[in-house]
């Protein structure tokens, strides 16, 4: 026995309700992939923003690398709080950083190199040969990385490297970024919380995507798709 033709308002309503079913199937299909790619995103610069986070909560009492013929090289750990006494070599590395003047300034009998503002007796200007660094000893207190951490200065590594009296370990070079104290770097916490949150979005987005393909292999009502 054939069942009853459904009234006009039965078959719009049927109709509005296939419609919104293939609509989220095709949400669906794009929005797992999408969260997956999102997802991998967010990991990815989350690892990127480790090593920042993990210095702001370093402790805020500086590892003593030593002075002038009693250096602690034996301390060296990438991304610590350090602080350092020694000779700068007369060769340095100028260029500009966010808008600021810096010079890298190796110091002797070390495999240090220290990055800091220009000095007002360093006069220089960018496009012209680079002077020497200030010749007076100094102490510094700042972040320390191994050069393999420091993305900016990597093709000036090699050359650095050459230098006469500056003193490579195991073939690497570490570098003090002077006045980067624990704590300070608001920022880098900031985005990396706002990575979690995204990260965190996309895992549920992701899991809905899941469910909701997982529900459409299950049989369905051949009239559902007529």
């Amino acid at each position: 026995m054939s069942e009853p033709p459904l009234s006009p308002e039965e078959a719009r309503a049927l109709r509005i309700e296939q419609l919104e079913r293939r609509t989220a199937r095709r949400v669906t299909g794009v929005q797992l992939p999408l969260a997956l790619l999102c997802l991998a995103a967010a990991v990815y610069f989350l690892v990127r923003q480790a090593p920042a986070v993990t210095y702001y909560f370093t402790s805020s009492e500086p590892v003593t690398l030593g002075s002038e013929g009693s250096y602690r090289f034996d301390r060296l750990r990438s991304n610590t709080f350090v602080q350092v006494h020694g000779v700068p070599l007369r060769t340095a590395f100028y260029g500009v950083e966010r808008g600021q003047r810096i010079v890298v300034v190796p110091l002797q009998d070390t495999p240090l190199v220290v990055r800091r503002p220009v000095l007002p007796s360093e006069d220089w200007v960018p496009g012209k040969p680079p002077p020497p660094p200030d010749p007076r000893p100094f102490g510094v207190r700042g972040r320390l990385l191994r050069d393999d951490a420091v993305d900016a200065y990597q093709q000036a590594f090699p050359n650095m490297r050459k230098l006469p009296g500056l003193r490579p370990i195991d073939g690497h070079l570490w570098v003090v970024l002077e006045g980067e104290h624990p704590g300070e770097d608001r920022g880098a916490l900031i985005v990396a919380l706002l990575l979690v949150a995204f990260a965190g979005m996309n895992v549920v987005l992701a899991v809905q995507g899941a469910r909701a393909l997982l529900q459409r292999r299950t049989p369905q009502d051949p009239e559902a798709d007529g």
